[in-house]
């Protein structure tokens, strides 16, 4: 038994190098200099609640997150229910479209948004033909947003999916046999077994798009800055690392209390689901 756990020890032991050396410690040289720079202390995260900008551009960074979650679930939702219904051959080509994203870089993808977002572009001929004239989405929240689901859509489909796929469907029919017509079935059976894996793609969604950079600094604009761009500046314009420290101490700190909240959420639902299929296997 001990040798077991020396050899388990030293099996992870690579693997916990790594995540110390590439994210634990720059975290922590960051977050020391937040404190410690220019005198120790809570001078800099002081200062960034203080200072009104700094509380819009955090609003914005949020608000944007929020929107992307409520878009995504929209559109994953929907999606990764299908993977559940369709055939092996039908789900293989729709899994191939959802990972097409994956295959493609950052960049390319940011670069086709502005060009399918300027003025004068395809989407802006569409909206046109709508009836929307004169209408550009590139240096908009609007057109951040579109960029960010599209590059984030995939994750909180394959999420979803995994959730979904673990939900034994013949509980629907078995509801539909006593009684209940298909919407009912959905919406009191099968749904609240969806929820806790809808928060956990929720979750993962949001905490990705807080931390966006490139896609807001090439296809937003100033007055629609989010957080990583106003810390990005300040380490490249101004050279205040202990400011981009306190800044990002304050986004780690926000992002760690959100999941906290969403634990804490998810768990009494999930004991409700599991004592919900207990109570209906024990009848």
């Amino acid at each position: 038994m001990r040798q077991s756990r020396i050899f388990g020890g030293l099996a992870v032991a690579p693997a916990l190098a790594v995540i110390l050396i590439f994210f634990l410690l720059p975290i922590g040289v960051i977050l020391l200099r937040s404190f410690t720079d220019p005198e120790p202390g809570l001078g800099q995260y002081a200062a960034a609640l203080a200072d009104p900008t700094t509380l819009r551009v955090l609003g914005r960074t949020f608000a944007t997150a929020a929107v992307t979650v409520v878009v995504c679930v929209a559109f994953g939702y929907p999606f990764a229910y299908l993977l559940t219904l369709v055939g092996p051959t039908a789900r293989t080509l729709l899994m191939v479209l959802v990972l097409v994203p994956f295959w493609t870089s950052l960049m390319a993808r940011t670069f086709a948004w502005i060009s399918l977002l300027q003025r004068d572009g395809p989407v802006s001929a569409i909206l046109a033909f709508f009836g929307a004239e004169d209408v550009t989405l590139r240096g908009t929240a609007a057109g951040v947003v579109l960029a960010i689901v599209q590059i984030l859509l995939p994750y909180m489909i394959l999420t979803l999916y995994t959730a979904l796929a673990s939900i034994d469907r013949r509980q629907l029919a078995a509801a539909q046999s006593l009684g209940a017509n298909r919407y009912r079935a959905f919406r009191q059976v099968y749904l609240p077994q969806s929820l806790p894996g809808l928060f956990a793609a929720s979750s993962l969604v949001f905490i990705l798009a807080l931390g966006f950079y490139i896609t807001p600094q090439l296809i937003g604009s100033p007055k629609e800055a989010m957080i990583a761009q106003v810390i990005g500046q300040r380490v490249e314009k101004i050279v205040d690392f202990a400011g981009a420290g306190a800044l990002s101490g304050i986004l780690l700190l926000a992002t760690l209390g959100l999941f906290c909240v969403v634990v804490l959420a998810a768990t009494p639902l999930r004991r409700g689901v599991s004592q919900m299929l207990s109570g209906g296997e024990g009848r």
